[in-house]
């Protein structure tokens, strides 16, 4: 399997290549020459299949570069019980009125990005050792990928990790997690701005080739094409969990910022997974709702991008959405260098036609929701007797619920849990709820924490992994 960039001017790479990576050379993403296809009879197959065993026939097909004894034994090393406190991984339960909802939860940080970033953890640290090479990850979080790549990262040999994060605008729970950590190989950056900042910041270090050659630079932010190919794997799960034939369809709800949750949802079904939509769900940012409800792709600055009660999915600038885009004009990159031309000149771009012609080869759908519909969908919820929802996915089932058509079988996949956000459902729910939270993550906020607060500026980034790699 052979990887490209989705703007054409980077030779064709293996999965460690792209692994260690991150933006391509050209500034474009990386991406499969071609998808893998799923047949019915392989599906009958995977029914029988542990999460872990799931994995290796899923991402094997993907990567070829890894031995598969290897490789098998990294995956069952990371989808464990006692990592994810179920044997199930991804348990799918039913609400009331008949949705669906995949637990993508349940692992350290208990967000979805847990999911993929258990696993770089491990291929970060095999391929490393293989290849006796350091890496120097810069990340950005909204939210979970910081407190997801740090559990996943810290200690590991020859990592370092400087994730970035906009100051002030997590939950408490959420800095506590990344904060308090102490380890050594552990650099958390607070930036006076907003998510789409600290990833402008991330393509500016990335797009400075001296620098990033010097400092061994990497991401585990979901432009890392490894992040993708472990989400597909719970599209694949969460269908078979929810069917009894493969002559069955369903649809994904996917709450989304970024555009990588849902980008793995379309990689799936451009395998073959018989998904029939894929509903994008955003709450005010709606940058990704205007897009498919009218091909009009126009990323907002920062000072027009809302601070919302889902913070995770504050973007106004969704790296992830050139994927599809390079799908979508057929994979031609010449023509994604100038849409992205001009994303960068402010203009944004409308594909309106483009997707006309292609209207249902994708099944893309969207909606959005407000603060007060997080807070009413959260109140149903719990009211009904289905327990608690965080604000991210009260936005996807409030979307689900407003675009379910008649007889549809929707999953929607959850963010996090509750108690990461416990003010915003406190505030939904009253203030003497209790909200489950694991044992072992009690008190957390009133750990000692450890972060570095800067200005809007890459060259600050770029100082502080100066010091720190040379220290």
């Amino acid at each position: 399997m052979q990887y490209q960039s989705t703007r054409g001017e980077s030779p064709l790479r293996s999965f460690s290549q792209v692994l260690l990576m991150g933006l391509a050379p050209d500034g474009g993403l990386m991406m499969p020459t071609s998808y893998p296809k799923i047949s019915t009879e392989t599906l009958t197959q995977w029914r029988s299949l542990s999460y872990a065993q799931l994995a290796f026939e899923v991402m094997s097909l993907f990567i070829d570069d890894i031995p598969s004894e290897d490789l098998r034994a990294m995956l069952e090393r990371t989808y464990t019980e006692e990592v994810f406190g179920t044997a199930d991984i991804t348990p799918v339960r039913r609400l009331q009125d008949g949705l669906l909802v995949q637990e993508l939860s349940n692992g350290p940080t208990l967000a979805f990005k847990d999911m993929a970033m258990q696993f770089l953890g491990q291929v970060f640290e095999y391929v490393l050792a293989r290849e006796n090479k350091t890496l120097n990850i810069l990340g950005a979080t909204s939210g979970d990928t910081g407190s997801a790549a740090e559990y996943a990262m810290r200690g590991k040999q020859g990592i370092n990790v400087f994730m970035l994060s906009p100051e002030g605008k997590m939950s408490a729970f959420q800095r506590a997690q990344m904060f308090s950590l102490a380890d050594e190989n552990i650099h958390n950056i607070a930036v006076n701005g907003l998510f789409d900042d600290c990833q402008d910041i991330i393509k500016a270090v990335q797009a400075d080739a001296e620098f990033k050659q010097k400092y061994a630079i990497g991401t585990v932010n979901s432009i890392n094409w490894a992040r993708i190919v472990a989400q597909v794997v719970y599209y694949v799960r969460g269908y078979l969990a929810a069917t009894t034939s493969n002559d069955e369809k369903v649809s994904f709800c996917v709450p989304s910022g970024n555009f990588g949750n849902v980008c793995a949802g379309h990689i799936a079904r451009q395998m073959g997974l018989p998904i029939e939509r894929l509903i994008v769900a955003t709450n005010e940012n709606d940058v990704l709702d205007e897009f498919f409800k009218t091909g009009a792709y126009r990323p907002r600055t920062s000072d027009n991008t809302f601070i919302t009660s889902s913070p995770s999915m504050d973007i106004s600038k969704a790296s992830n959405f050139e994927r599809f885009v390079f799908d979508l004009v057929g994979q031609d990159g010449e023509k994604v260098r100038q849409l992205w031309a001009g994303v960068n000149s402010g203009e944004g771009f409308d594909l309106a036609d483009q997707l006309a012609q292609v209207h249902g080869q994708y099944g893309f759908a969207s909606g959005s929701s407000t603060h007060q519909d997080r807070l009413d969908t959260m109140k149903a919820v719990h009211a009904a007797g289905d327990g608690f929802v965080d604000p991210h996915t009260a936005d996807g089932i409030k979307v689900a619920r407003q675009v379910r058509l008649d007889g549809e079988t929707i999953i929607c996949l959850e963010t996090a849990l509750a108690t990461k956000f416990d003010e915003t459902v406190r505030e939904a729910l009253g203030n003497d709820v209790v909200i489950p939270r694991p044992e072992a993550l009690s008190g957390l906020e009133d750990l000692p924490q450890r972060v570095t607060v800067i200005d809007n500026n890459a060259e600050v980034v770029k100082d502080i992994i100066r010091q720190a790699v040379t220290a």
